[in-house]
């Protein structure tokens, strides 16, 4: 990038002037690393020319962090609230530039290489571009790098449409300011990053990845890999709830028929080689875990605080799932009751038991258990929803007595 000042031209605009570049430095407890960071952000600008600044945000440091970070020339913004996302959101609200680059305090990102992430954005290539890290042996836990990362990326670009960065956990970004407010980011810890891509995919924005170095960290990392990791698969349910939980619940229940069904019309099992395997418990578990991970997918997908409710999903909402529900539990249990009373009225007579006598109790049972599944989630479905309609029209009525 040219040592001069650049004029940006993105869609939206922010004027003929230079570009201005916020780099937002989350900070908990980095003074061995803070320092050097805020230097190396402010003479990569100068260096290309851009005007711009660099904002600390405190974390709630317990050591000389802060003071650091300003003595380096940073802006130091205080975040009471704990957590990562907390911390990027309260320096994205605190920023003044037309471009916002967000980056780690603890060295690990190659700030020389803010230049490179900020020029797809002025040129109109990309409305958000991530520094994809290559990473050596040593800048990277092997949890992380061979298992947490390459899971998390493959759920959020399946969540995404196939349409966000090969590396999703990248922390090295650069978005325009004004328009990153549309997005509604809500999480407040590490899952921020995974929140980010996948409603910037949903919205149509152009992601582009650019390749960086992944330094070693200086300090202790604030990362907890189970805690963590269980967070963003949490935010990546309660976005994609269809990734997660509809389509592989609708794969299971449909394995779950596919082998009663084997079963009944060949109660030696399925054969492999010189072995079988009969599958009458396995059919029911697949069954009821399929539909009941189907209706819970579904529910979320309506009831999800994070994200409006998707047109799919609006079904839910309707009395006619409750209706659904209703008449789709009370006929599976039905069934079911009806296959365990003649099961037991042959057992009562004493005469010879049904050669498929396992198979049709395993599946009785199964049809039962799904039928009052799907009544309890049609009945507590239509509760939560009166009960919040109704909290809502109590809401809107006149305090007694006001004038």
């Amino acid at each position: 990038m040219q040592n001069a000042a650049v004029p940006l031209i993105g869609r939206r605009g922010v004027g003929d002037g230079a570009v201005r570049v916020s780099v937002v430095l989350p900070c908990l407890n980095e003074a061995e690393s803070v320092g050097r960071c805020v230097r190396e952000a402010i003479s990569t600008l100068a260096a290309a020319g851009l005007p711009g600044e660099v904002v600390v945000v405190d974390n709630g440091s317990s050591d000389t962090s802060a003071e650091i970070a300003a003595e380096a020339g940073a802006r130091v913004v205080k975040e009471s609230r704990p957590g990562y996302g907390s911390a990027l959101r309260a320096g994205i609200a605190a920023a003044t530039g037309d471009i916002v680059v967000m980056a780690d305090a603890d060295v690990s990102y190659d700030l020389a290489r803010i230049p490179d992430l900020v020029r797809p954005i002025i040129e109109r290539e990309a409305d958000l571009v991530l520094g994809t890290r290559d990473a050596n042996g040593r800048s990277m836990p092997f949890l992380h790098r061979f298992i947490g990362t390459p899971l998390l990326t493959f759920l959020v670009s399946r969540a995404s449409g196939d349409r966000a960065s090969s590396d999703s956990q990248s922390g090295f970004r650069a978005f325009r300011r004004d328009a990153i407010a549309s997005l509604r980011l809500r999480s407040t810890g590490m899952e921020f990053a995974s929140e980010m891509l996948i409603k910037a995919a949903r919205a149509g924005w152009r992601i582009a990845d650019v390749r960086t170095t992944y330094r070693p960290r200086v300090g202790q990392s604030k990362l907890s890999t189970f805690r963590d990791g269980w967070r963003h698969l949490r935010l990546i349910v309660l976005l994609a709830p269809d990734l997660v939980l509809i389509w592989p619940g609708a794969a299971a229940a449909l394995l779950g028929i596919v082998l009663a069904i084997w079963t009944l019309l060949d109660p030696a099992g399925i054969h492999v080689g010189s072995t079988s395997w009969q599958p009458v418990f396995f059919s029911t578990i697949a069954l009821v875990v399929g539909v009941q991970a189907v209706l819970a997918g579904s529910v979320i997908a309506y009831q999800s605080s994070i994200t409006a409710p998707h047109r799919r999903s609006a079904f839910v909402g309707s009395a006619r799932f409750l209706r659904c529900c209703t008449v789709g539990g009370l006929l599976a249990a039905a069934a079911g009751l009806v296959i365990d009373a003649a099961l037991f009225v042959l057992w009562v007579r004493g005469g010879p038991a049904p050669s498929r006598g396992p198979q049709l109790a395993s599946l009785a049972q199964g049809l039962i258990i799904v039928g009052v599944t799907a009544l309890a989630f049609g009945f507590v479905t239509r509760l939560v929803i009166n009960g919040r309609a109704h909290e809502e029209a109590m809401d809107d009525l006149p305090l007694e007595g006001a004038a």
